[in-house]
Parts: C-alpha cells; sequence; structure tokens
C-alpha cells in the first residue's frame, strides 16, 4: 500500500479583502512535506497576497492555515511575521532587498544571528550558506554593486539562515537571462535537497514544468484546479484564464 505524503500546510477556506475587493475568495489547498509546488495563475490572482498571508504579513478575515510541525498541527492565525519565521516559513521577494552597506556574508550573517544562540555560531551558518550557493568569490563584496541575478542569489541564501522547513519563492526568476535562470533552478533543486519544501510562485511556465511535480492554479483570488503542469496548462479553464477567449488548442 502506498504511503501518502505528509502534508506540510493546509490553508482551508481563505478570504482576504481590500476596502471591498476580494484578493482571496474561498481558497484551499495543501503543500506536502518535501514537494516542490508551484503556485501559478495571471496576474492579479492572489499568489503574492497569498505568501503574504502564509507568512503573517496579512491576516485572513476568515479560514485557517494550518502548520504542521513535529508537534502537531498549528493554526497560525493571528501569529506575527517574526513568529512564523522562527518556525520554519521563510520567504523571498520580488524585487530583493539587501542591507546595502553590508557585504555578502554579513547581509547573511546578520539574519543567522536573530536565529542562533551564539555569535560564533552563527558566523559559522553564515560562512557555509556562502559556500553553498557558489558566492564565496564576492562574500567580502558590498551589495549596493550586486548585479540583479546576484541580489536574487543572496536573497535566497539570507532565508536559509533561518533553516526554513517550508520556502516560498516568490517571482525568483523575474529579470534574469535564460542562462541565469537554468543556474537559479539548479539552486532550488539543491535547496529542496536539503529537505526543504518549496512554494514556487512564477510566470516562466517553462522553469515551472522543469522544477514542479505539482502546480496549483489560481485565478481572482479562488483555486481553480491542481496536477501536474504538463497536464494543468493543456485545460480548457487554464488557457482561457491565461489568455483569455476560447483557445483550446493554444500551446501555453
Amino acid at each position: 500500500m502506498e504511503q501518502k505524503p505528509k502534508k506540510i500546510m493546509e490553508l482551508k477556506n481563505v478570504y482576504k479583502s481590500f476596502g471591498g475587493v476580494k484578493a482571496i475568495n474561498d481558497l484551499s489547498f495543501d503543500i506536502y512535506e518535501g514537494e516542490i509546488l508551484g503556485l501559478i495563475g495571471p496576474n492579479g490572482c492572489g499568489k503574492s497576497t497569498t505568501v503574504n498571508l502564509i507568512t503573517g504579513v496579512y491576516t485572513q478575515d476568515k479560514g485557517e492555515i494550518i502548520y504542521h510541525t513535529k508537534d502537531g498541527k498549528l493554526n497560525l492565525k493571528d501569529q506575527p511575521v517574526t513568529y512564523r519565521a522562527k518556525i520554519g516559513l521563510g520567504r523571498t521577494f520580488q524585487t530583493p532587498k539587501p542591507f546595502s552597506d553590508l557585504t555578502v556574508l554579513e547581509n547573511i550573517y546578520t539574519v543567522a544571528m536573530l536565529y542562533n544562540k551564539s555569535m560564533k555560531e552563527a558566523y559559522r551558518i553564515a560562512e557555509e550558506i556562502v559556500e553553498f550557493v557558489g558566492m564565496s568569490d564576492m562574500a567580502d563584496s558590498k551589495c549596493a554593486k550586486l548585479p540583479i541575478e546576484k541580489r536574487k542569489c543572496l536573497d535566497m541564501a539570507r532565508v536559509l539562515a533561518i533553516n526554513p522547513k517550508l520556502l516560498m519563492l516568490d517571482e525568483c526568476l523575474a529579470g534574469l537571462t535564460p542562462a541565469e535562470m537554468e543556474d537559479s533552478l539548479e539552486m532550488i533543486k539543491k535547496i529542496n535537497k536539503r529537505g526543504i519544501t518549496i512554494l514556487f510562485i512564477e510566470h516562466v511556465m517553462t522553469a515551472v514544468t522543469k522544477l514542479c511535480s505539482r502546480v496549483v492554479v489560481m485565478e481572482e483570488g479562488r483555486f481553480m484546479t491542481e496536477g501536474h503542469p504538463n497536464e494543468v496548462m493543456k485545460k480548457p479553464e487554464v488557457i482561457r484564464a491565461y489568455l483569455g477567449g476560447d483557445y483550446q488548442n493554444a500551446d501555453v
């Protein structure tokens, strides 16, 4: 008998409105331990809002966000951002904002100090992460001088310093060249192999197909469908959501 994968998070009938506009509308889906799950949908469908709800930037109006820990299920309602980070919920941003006057190593070390008991241990972890993400040759470089692909890599590196269990990557490929995208995808795979579950929010469908074994599709704040990306992107309702009209034979 095949063993079912363990859930790491459940979103149950989640709602969020801003000034009467429903940004998230009865959204439900599960995230499973160890997977790379794609969260996709047209611009403005609520993907980043969903990440902000999971990480505590926003609080849902209704519904539940349940985080599965080794000690049991934890309802995240009203838990602050800092608490959620401490229990392993990490995220990157569409526009990375490192501490520009600090070096690459100092940026990671600053975050690591918040999550370790000693400065010595935090420094050791920062050095290990710098090497892991392939930035050892620029460890002493000021972040203001980094090109966009390195700032995005540093964004992932800083999140690793909190020792995340679930890492949410919000359009981490935006602005990258095809070669830089390939490097980023390899890095995401390396991070996932460390046992870190990934929620991958992205518009580049070729990247989603290469990286994800399952995707959840959103439309207007709602769950639309889920499944393997190759199968999901052939569904007429998904094609219509992305392209408009009746494009049953479109190659998305």
